[in-house]
């Protein structure tokens, strides 16, 4: 399969009570992606100290092109403070500023993503003026975009939310979320009635929020479509989200009718959850089997 997914934005470390895990959404969806056979690849920067070392590394090792992450001289790699009391839902602090906080549009990038089947972005990477300027060169170029919305306060703003959501094709985001972009527009309580009304109101192809256990719900040309959760033992959360995305958009690429496609993401979600960290490692045939061993919710 030659489709080429491009992701954008934040690599960092989670720096746990114990360790360190590599993460940043973005990069989560395009390792998840890779674990999948898909071509993807991510624009980000990372200092020129250990950790940005480190980062590159595991990056290789996950088999993600290293050409499109740029080695910054006066800001160290990015860091978030990962507090994991709650298993379900892990809060960060990142640290600002740092090297993404500065990603430059450099020559080759256009092309790079005018090239790209999908291009992966969130709110998080427009925090900061330089790689907010950059991203949304990018997007002028990109052909279908994907914005995977991840709200983290206190680093977004309505307006920056909002020039993010009319750049998009595609938009994933969770029930939390939904909620409050409704507010904006009328705090309509109904998630249904909450989901017509964003992709009305942005004129988005595909609308996903996905529900945690619960599992998720899709919204498109053809109306609504709903999958329950997978049971299962939860490890943490961390990167299930970004799981979810990647098995969306490699069910996508296949042409698989959407219950397939959200079935299959959402059986992706649950699997990661079961396992600690972000990124581990997973075939298709371990979701299929995830789906085969477990009765949705």
């Amino acid at each position: 399969m030659t489709s080429t997914i491009t992701c954008f934005g934040e690599i960092l470390w989670d720096v746990l009570p114990t360790s360190k895990q590599p993460g940043g959404a973005p990069m989560n969806v395009a390792a998840d992606l890779r674990n999948f056979g898909l071509n993807a690849q991510i624009i980000s920067r990372v200092g020129s100290d250990d950790l940005g070392r480190e980062l590159l590394e595991f990056l290789d090792q996950k088999g993600l092109p290293l050409n499109l992450v740029q080695i910054g001289q006066t800001h160290l790699t990015g860091v978030a403070k990962a507090n994991i009391s709650n298993s379900n839902e892990v809060t960060y602090k990142l640290v600002q500023p740092v090297a993404w906080d500065y990603i430059q549009l450099e020559p080759e990038l256009p092309d790079v993503v005018r090239n790209s089947d999908f291009f992966v972005y969130g709110s998080l990477a427009a925090r900061s003026p330089q790689t907010h300027e950059t991203l949304m060169a990018l997007l002028a170029v990109a052909p279908r975009k994907v914005f995977d919305v991840n709200l983290r306060a206190p680093h977004y703003n309505r307006a920056t939310v909002e020039e993010l959501l009319s750049q998009a094709t595609i938009v994933k985001l969770n029930e939390h979320e939904l909620v409050e972009l409704a507010s904006w527009y009328g705090a309509e309580n109904d998630l249904h009635r909450a989901m017509h009304q964003l992709r009305s109101h942005f004129k988005l192809d595909k609308l996903i929020v996905t529900l945690g256990e619960h599992g998720a719900v899709l919204l498109d040309q053809a109306g609504l479509h709903s999958q329950v959760g997978f049971p299962v033992d939860v490890a943490d959360t961390i990167g299930s989200g970004d799981a979810f995305l990647a098995a969306f958009l490699y069910q996508t690429i296949r042409g698989a009718s959407p219950q397939k496609t959200l079935e299959f993401a959402c059986a992706t979600g649950s699997y990661v959850a079961t396992q600690h960290g972000a990124t581990p490692a997973f075939t298709e045939e371990t979701i299929v089997s995830t789906i085969r061993s477990t009765t949705p919710i």
